[in-house]
This record gives structure tokens, C-alpha cells and sequence, in this order.
């Protein structure tokens, strides 16, 4: 793939988004129109251009015209400066080209030409992998979680944004593309040669493991995963004649998506209730989601699981079903993306994606940079393999998470990898039924 790349760490804010639909066109919104009336920066109101800095560019942009080594297009030059302008803010705000732009609608959409992984870019422009896609041309591959990617097709990367550098992965179906991996462990890089598809990734996926007991899997959050998810339980329930005792919810590398896709997931279990909220310096970034009644499964335990490799809208998710006590989490500390991006088309294709605000558990608790901690820490031993994950909290410039300052450090997190994790969450569900249902068990007459 590649672009779920940015769809992976994304949750589209249909609220915000309305800036880009509703307000007039990016080149003539005003500065008091974009910007919270705040006057706290040196005491200079934000609606204020610093007008020493405007004409520091401009000195700039006339020095480089006039003598740098080779000629420089206006074009060029200000795209540069746009980039610039959006490069040290945090590692999720980008400026995208009409091409990564339209990449992006495809992620979302879960259908694209490319090999299908996410990824995060690092200080030295390499690529880190967060988790192979399942079922796509990387996973089979073996392209695993932690591995960096130093090469793509033998030159090294160029691009300075994680959407830039994943065009190159792009192609059409049946070409191939090269990687040089540095893998933990390994005494010398890797060279993976994957063969291109076109991705169509299956959000949902589900199985009985016993009578009474189902399994989801969801791989990522899309425009169909809410749909998907319901009739999946909706079979289940069926095969468990008429109501499962209990259900493993699989989110393990599951890198996000639609945040919009997860409360769907998450009000499918939900009776009432918020599922997540949102907080920005615009009014119209704050928002709540809401659950409506009717719960799948009436109360059956559920249990979910998660690993470093569970990002965004997988956390949203996870954190909606603990806080309202309807699920145990187990496995390792979650991945920590609690931010919102919103992508602002522009008027000649381009898009500018930037942060805009924070989401927020039932509870009021930002996970941003912190992650979530399992209820039940899970662990690689015996048939299960575990490998080292990244944090948010890892990235350069990365938003600053709001127990982050109080709590200093974060315990690194793990992929968790193979079946045998799976047992593990059946083993505890079969716990918690039993005491479900021994406390609703009639007691015996004397």
C-alpha cells in the first residue's frame, strides 16, 4: 500500500472537517476567522501578522532567487516554505500534494494500489514500520513490526514526511518494489523484494472459537467497519444460538483510521453514554460522541486486546468499553495517537492535514503520548512472540499528552504476535462468564 499510512494514524473529525467545506476558500479566510480571539503570546493578539518576520521571508525568498547555485521556481520555493511551515509542528500535521492527497481518500476507503503498511518516518528520514497490514503483500512478505526501512528500490529516502516518502511505495499492481530493512537482532540489513497488489483490506473478520464464545478481528477502522462489525455479531449471536456468552474483540496492530468508524464499533456494545469527546482551540473541534441504546451482545463480557501496534481510532475504541466497565484489556500498552488531524483542501489539490484537537475516554482521560495500559499485561513466552514496539511518545516533536508532564516516562509497549495471546483472552473470558453467570444463577432453596 502504503497510504493507510496516513489514513493508520488519522482520525478524520467530520466537525472539523466542515472548515474545509463550509468556511470560504483557505486563501480568503481571515486570520480572526482561523484562530481562537486569544491574545496570550507575548502579549501580541494571535490575529496580528508579525510583520519583522514577513519581511525576514521575504529578504529569504529573494536571496534564494537570486543566488542560489541553480535556478528555484516561485512554485517550488513557496511549497517549500508551506512544508516548512508544517514540518516542526507535531509528526501527524503535513502539507499533501494533490497525489498524497488523493492517497489518503483511498486509505480511507480501504482500497489502493501499494505493498500495505504503516509506517511513521524518523529523524533521519528512514522508515519505522508500527505493523504490516494483514493479509496484504507485506505481511506476506515478512515485513514485521520495529523493522526500519532505510532504502526503497536501492536509493535512500529523500522525502521529509511520512506521506512524501510512501508514494514511493506506490505503483500499479504486479510491479515490484525493493526494501532495505535494518531488523533488532539481524547482523546486517535485510533486502525484501515485495510484489505490488491492489490492497482491499477487510476491516472485519470473525470466528467462532467455541460454542458460545466469538472472535473479531478488526485489522482497521474504515468507512464500512461499523456495518461490517454488526453483521459479523449479528452471525455470531446466530451460530451461538440466539446470544454469545462472550466475545474477544482482536485489536492488536491495528494502526486507526475513521474516528467516525470506531464510535460506530464502539455503540454496538454501548447502551448510553459518551464514547469519546474532542477538545481544540476552535469551538467548532470540540465535540462529543454519544452512544445510542442497544447493546449486541446484552452484557456478554467481552475482552479486548491490544499491543503497541494499536493506535487511534483502535484506542478510542479500547478506552470507550473499559471506561464504561463493558470490556477487559489485555496485552501491552497501546501506542498513545490521541491526536485529530483535519485535512484543509486547497484550492489548486493540495491539502494541508494539522492537528486540531484531542480526544478524550469517557472518563475525561487523554491517552495522547501516554497510551493505554491493559488491565492484563500479556507477555511472549512458550509459542508466543512478542517484538519491541514505538510509542508516540517516541516521535520527535510529538504533541504533548496531558499527564505526559506529570508522568515523565511511559513503559515501552510490545507487538504481540500469534494465536497463542488469543487463548490467553479466551482463557480470562471463560473467567468472567462464569462469574456473569453464576451471579445471575437462582440460589439454591434450604
Amino acid at each position: 500500500m502504503t497510504r493507510l499510512i496516513a489514513a493508520s494514524l488519522f482520525l478524520l473529525l467530520p466537525a472539523v472537517a466542515a472548515l474545509a467545506q463550509d468556511a470560504p476558500p483557505p486563501e480568503t479566510v481571515t486570520l480572526e476567522e482561523a484562530t481562537p480571539h486569544d491574545d496570550h503570546d507575548h502579549g501580541v493578539p494571535e490575529s496580528s501578522v508579525p510583520l519583522a518576520e514577513i519581511q525576514r521571508y521575504v529578504a529569504v525568498f529573494r536571496a534564494v532567487k537570486q543566488a542560489y547555485v541553480d535556478p528555484v521556481g516561485d512554485r517550488e520555493l513557496m511549497q517549500g516554505a508551506i512544508r516548512g511551515l508544517l514540518l516542526d509542528l507535531d509528526p501527524h500535521s503535513a502539507y499533501l500534494d494533490s497525489e498524497e492527497s488523493s492517497a489518503l481518500d483511498e486509505a480511507a476507503s480501504g482500497a489502493y494500489d501499494g505493498v500495505g503498511v504503516e509506517l511513521v518516518q524518523q529523524p533521519d528520514r528512514t522508515l519505522r514500520v508500527i505493523a504490516p497490514i494483514d493479509d496484504t503483500p507485506a505481511a506476506r512478505a515478512g515485513v514485521r513490526a520495529g523493522d526500519v526501512i532505510t532504502a526503497i528500490d536501492g536509493r535512500p529516502i529523500s522525502a521529509d514526511s511520512v506521506d512524501g516518502a510512501t508514494t514511493e511505495l506506490r505503483g500499479p499492481p504486479g510491479s515490484r518494489v525493493r526494501l532495505t530493512i535494518l531488523r533488532e537482532g539481524e547482523p546486517g540489513p535485510i533486502e525484501l523484494t515485495i510484489t505490488r497488489e491492489t490492497i482491499r483490506i477487510v476491516s472485519v473478520r470473525a470466528r467462532s472459537l467455541e460454542p458460545g464464545y466469538g472472535y473479531v478481528r478488526i485489522s482497521a477502522f474504515q468507512a464500512d467497519t461499523g456495518r461490517e462489525l454488526n453483521r459479523h455479531l449479528y452471525t455470531l449471536n446466530a451460530e451461538a444460538g440466539g446470544m454469545l456468552r462472550g466475545l474477544v474483540i482482536d485489536l492488536r496492530s491495528n494502526p486507526g483510521g475513521l474516528l467516525n468508524a470506531a464510535v460506530e464499533a464502539a455503540d454496538a456494545f454501548l447502551e448510553e453514554g459518551v464514547i469519546v469527546s474532542t477538545r481544540g482551540r476552535l469551538q467548532i473541534a470540540d465535540s462529543e460522541f454519544h452512544a445510542t441504546p442497544g447493546d449486541l451482545l446484552e452484557g456478554a463480557p467481552i475482552v479486548v486486546l491490544i499491543d503497541a501496534g494499536s493506535a487511534s481510532a483502535a484506542e478510542v475504541l479500547a478506552g470507550a468499553l473499559r471506561d464504561h466497565d463493558r470490556a477487559v484489556v489485555m496485552g501491552s500498552r497501546s501506542f498513545g495517537k490521541g491526536s485529530v488531524q483535519t485535512v484543509l483542501p486547497l484550492d489548486n489539490g493540495d491539502a494541508i492535514k494539522l492537528t486540531t484537537a484531542r480526544y478524550y475516554t469517557p472518563s475525561g482521560r487523554s491517552i495522547q503520548a501516554a497510551g493505554i495500559a491493559p488491565d492484563i499485561a500479556l507477555h511472549a513466552d512458550g509459542d508466543a512472540r512478542s517484538v519491541g514496539g514505538i510509542r508516540e511518545s517516541d516521535l520527535p516533536n510529538h504533541l504533548v499528552g496531558d499527564e505526559e508532564v506529570a508522568d515523565g516516562r511511559y513503559a515501552q509497549g510490545e507487538v504481540l504476535e500469534g494465536d497463542a495471546f488469543i487463548e490467553r483472552a479466551l482463557e480470562h473470558l471463560r473467567t468472567l462468564v462464569a462469574a456473569r453467570e453464576g451471579a445471575s444463577a437462582p440460589a439454591a432453596a434450604p
